[in-house]
């Protein structure tokens, strides 16, 4: 046992357990199972554990900040929810720090710290597409900052979500392409260690199999962006048996399977048809406009906002939440318009 001052970290060390959990099971919290809430509370009573009194005056001071981490700013999804969710916050009093991981894990490390030195009363977070490990959200949670995450959640830590449908949204896409003539749909997917590239290969395989077509691992490729939906597209548009629909993880790569697409002089929808997810700005600059999913980004961040607040204002509240926003699809040029019969 360390002599001196017991911190959390010390109790965590010793117990073999996170920081994070010593500090909800000093708390009481019932998210933390009965067995190791005793373990570590007779541990702090039988070494004498105290709060750091310094620490906890400034936890407990209400700043009325709210931050924000986002993977890409310049994304259209991103910056529609950071509308939303600025729109209640000024309604409710609170201001916004915004931070941008530009998809790199060790920058949104830095970013947690920066929301930490400023004593954020929460945080609202879409975690980087490199990121596989989480011991700076849970620093979080020890410095008993509420966090939700949003759109691209954490599995590994214990907090509220807020999420668009994914599986729903690609599998209404996919079977609407496969309704209106399509045999072979390739996906072009996000990393597939992320929640949300897999709801959505689920969501497409899924409609795949409804209408008893073959999975083609082939067709599933990693492709989340422009440069890389142009790149894949035209290495698969080149095969012998080229598919005929393209389902996408985002309307940038959908624009960049449609540059593809030009460029070997295929007709859209007649050859190939194409489906993003987001309604971007960027689906409806393309020539022809794009079939997408809107997301209804406002939404996201107008919920995720609202359910933090509700952490904020009422601490004592442990109760888990999750929300899901609802998907629509937009038919446009890029896929043959199905009229009901």
């Amino acid at each position: 046992m360390k002599k001196g001052h017991l911190t959390i970290k010390d109790i965590a060390k010793d117990l073999n357990v996170s920081p994070s959990t010593v500090s909800r099971a000093l708390k009481d919290n019932p998210d933390i199972s009965l067995e190791t809430r005793k373990l570590v509370q007779e541990y702090a009573k039988k070494n004498k554990y105290k709060p750091n009194a310094l620490a906890l005056s400034l936890r407990n001071q209400h700043t009325n900040i709210i931050g924000v981490i986002v993977p890409e700013l310049a994304n259209h999804f991103f910056s529609a929810v950071l509308s939303g969710m600025e729109t209640i916050a000024e309604d409710k009093g609170y201001q916004v720090i915004i931070c941008q991981s530009s998809e790199d894990y060790h920058k949104e490390i830095r970013n947690v710290q920066t929301l930490i030195k400023a004593r954020v009363c929460g945080a609202l977070i879409s975690q980087a597409k490199t990121t596989t490990q989480y011991e700076h959200f849970e620093e979080l949670l020890d410095n008993d900052i509420p966090v939700i995450f949003f759109d691209r959640i954490c599995t590994g830590i214990d907090a509220d979500k807020v999420v668009v449908d994914d599986y729903s949204g690609t599998f209404t896409a996919v079977e609407y392409m496969i309704k209106s003539g399509c045999k072979r749909i390739a996906f072009f997917s996000a990393p597939l260690h992320m929640e949300i590239s897999k709801n959505r290969k689920n969501g497409y395989l899924d409609a795949i199999r409804k209408y008893h077509l073959p999975v083609e691992e082939n067709l599933i490729r990693i492709a989340d962006n422009k440069p890389l939906g142009y790149e894949r597209a035209m290495e698969i548009l080149q095969e012998p048996n080229r598919p005929d629909g393209f389902m996408a993880m985002n309307d940038y790569t959908a624009s960049g399977i449609l540059l593809a697409a030009k460029k070997l002089k295929l007709r859209i929808p007649d050859d190939i048809s194409i489906c993003g997810f987001s309604n971007s700005n960027i689906s409806q600059d393309t020539d022809p406009m794009l079939t997408t999913m809107d997301q209804h980004p406002e939404k996201v961040g107008e919920e995720a906002m609202k359910l933090l607040l509700e952490k904020v204002e009422n601490p004592e509240d442990t109760t888990r939440k999750n929300k899901i926003i609802k998907t629509s699809l937009i038919v446009r040029q890029t896929t043959h318009v199905l009229t009901d019969n």
